[in-house]
């Protein structure tokens, strides 16, 4: 009798088999998600750069002013029909791809892809301060899905695809592979599974390889010369590190009352409120276009001109409001970029003050810029390890580790004793109770989830047989370093412990949270 492709018997042998297979599907990725994302970097960039002219042609030509705007109410009005179109593609992209790894969003890759390439282009180039790491990611996950389903891969592979994909959109939009794998660990699974570090690591070398070929091999953030930060220092790193953690708190905060109040019965009416960000966009372009798109060329400009603090700070105030205003509408766009953006602007006006009233040397201005950032993404994705490496791959240096560290530890603890969610998390939530397009599963396949035992939580210690194990959850392997285990009844569990789980792919959601809980702290035991 012939066994189905997606059943057990089925499902145990490819897992023990395939995982040599995933290096080779992870080259095929990361080449298509390096190309793909080459081509949106450079239609970006040429839609800066056209943007640039169309404004300088208008300059003080009121009808060349009236048709620039006419032409931001056409690109809003087609981003308007995109997102309509296509649900799954408004914001950044990440809390979907998430939500699909986490088996409670589906994604039809086709349609998040074209329309999230050609929604991020039109969008980021008409100048709203959004990011293009955000639909890089999940660019890069369609992507991994589509060849899933182009070669009809095993539930058991596509989630590694997705993730492989994710990984290399990120490599490929900050020229990070690094990153590009520990966000996919610390952000995407929240686990350091082997398989999944196969999977991101080829992907995002692969596309890392490409997309240099391309744009060159330099580092995002042109910060040469810059000088590790003296130890005597750190005490100010300490200080600023709590306060990235608390304005990270706000940023998400607001990033959430944003989307509330775009939903919210107001004097403007519903259907006119996705032109907010275009019309301010317009307006920035002629009176304070520092503000507008990512934000990339303005922490170049920082690093290399003295603006005033009076002007840092009214810099400040607009991205940050900007930003809110343009992510709450609900265009294709991330967060990255500006959230760093808004943190390397703080560290500028921090090391400022530092310089005028404490002495501090204004060579060291641009390293409060960099921790600034770091910080900054730590207290609002909760990622620390992620931050770090980022930062140190987007500035082209190591040498700033250690005070990256520093203040990635101080602005997490910070924003934990607030008890601030990480944001893309609050996103999944929200996108969770919006969305309508439920994850299609059925209950005769199955697919096997992973997790690591930590230190204090419930299952540490214990028996195999010991556990509450989650209903309908088969516990089939025990990776212990290099060892594979076969559990038994017996089988005490220690931390680091790697579980493989089988389970019914309709509770695959409900299966994941309630291992977690299992072998992970949770608050109540902190």
């Amino acid at each position: 009798m012939k066994e189905e492709k997606n059943s057990t018997k089925h499902t145990l042998i490819h897992w023990q088999n395939f995982k040599l297979k995933l290096v080779f599907q992870g080259l095929i990725i990361g080449i298509l998600t390096g190309l793909v994302i080459v081509a949106y970097r450079l239609l970006l960039d040429s839609a800066f750069r056209m943007r640039v002219q169309l404004v300088e042609a208008a300059q003080e030509n009121l009808l060349r002013i009236l048709l620039f705007f006419g032409g931001l109410m056409v690109v809003s009005w087609i981003v308007k029909k995109m997102v309509k179109k296509v649900p799954l593609i408004r914001g950044s992209g990440i809390p979907q791809v998430k939500g699909f790894l986490y088996r409670k969003i589906d994604m039809e890759w086709k349609g998040t892809l074209i329309n999230k390439f050609f929604g991020g282009i039109l969008a980021v180039g008409a100048g709203l301060s959004l990011g293009r790491e955000g639909p890089s990611i999940q660019i890069g996950g369609a992507i991994g899905k589509g060849f899933s389903d182009l070669f009809k891969r095993k539930k058991l592979e596509e989630k590694f695809l997705v993730t492989g994909g994710a990984s290399a959109g990120l490599a490929a939009a900050f020229n990070a592979p690094l990153a590009g794998v520990m966000f996919s660990l610390e952000e995407l699974h929240k686990n350091f599974s082997p398989v999944v570090l196969i999977s991101a690591l080829t992907a995002s070398v692969t596309a890392d390889f490409i997309t240099k070929s391309f744009v060159g091999i330099k580092p995002v953030f042109d910060f040469s010369g810059l000088q590790s930060l003296p130890l005597k220092y750190y005490p100010y790193i300490l200080i600023l590190g709590i306060i990235m953690g608390v304005f990270g708190v706000v940023f998400n905060k607001t990033i959430l009352l944003s989307q509330k109040y775009y939903k919210k019965k107001t004097t403007i009416p519903k259907k006119y409120k996705p032109y907010i960000p275009f019309v301010l966009a317009g307006i920035f372009a002629f009176i304070l276009p520092e503000v507008l798109g990512g934000g990339h060329f303005l922490i170049e400009r920082m690093s290399h001109i003295d603006f005033s603090i009076q002007f840092l700070l009214i810099l400040l105030l607009v991205k940050f409001s900007f930003t809110m205003i343009c992510y709450g509408s609900g265009v294709p766009g991330g967060i990255f970029l500006p959230l760093l953006v808004i943190g390397a602007i703080t560290g500028n006006i921090y090391g400022d003050i530092l310089h005028h009233c404490f002495g501090f040397e204004a060579s060291f201005i641009n390293n409060m810029m960099i921790l600034a950032m770091a910080g900054y993404f730590t207290a609002t994705v909760r990622a620390p390890i992620t931050g770090c490496i980022l930062i140190s791959e987007m500035a082209g240096s190591l040498h700033h580790l250690l005070a990256l560290a520093f203040i990635s530890i101080v602005a997490y603890i910070i924003a934990d004793l607030m008890h601030s969610k990480p944001i893309y998390d609050s996103l999944l939530d929200v996108l969770e109770r919006n969305n309508r397009n439920d994850f299609k599963s059925n209950a005769d396949t199955k697919v096997i989830i992973e997790n690591v035992v930590c230190l204090g939580s419930e299952s540490e210690g214990k028996m195999v047989k010991e556990v509450n194990w989650p209903e309908k959850c088969l516990l089939v392997g025990i990776r212990r370093g290099d060892k594979e285990l076969i559990p038994r009844g017996d089988t005490v569990l220690q931390t680091g412990d790697l579980i493989i789980a089988l389970t019914d792919e309709d509770i695959a959601s409900e299966a994941v949270i309630n291992l977690s809980k299992i072998t992970e702290v949770c608050k109540a035991a902190e």
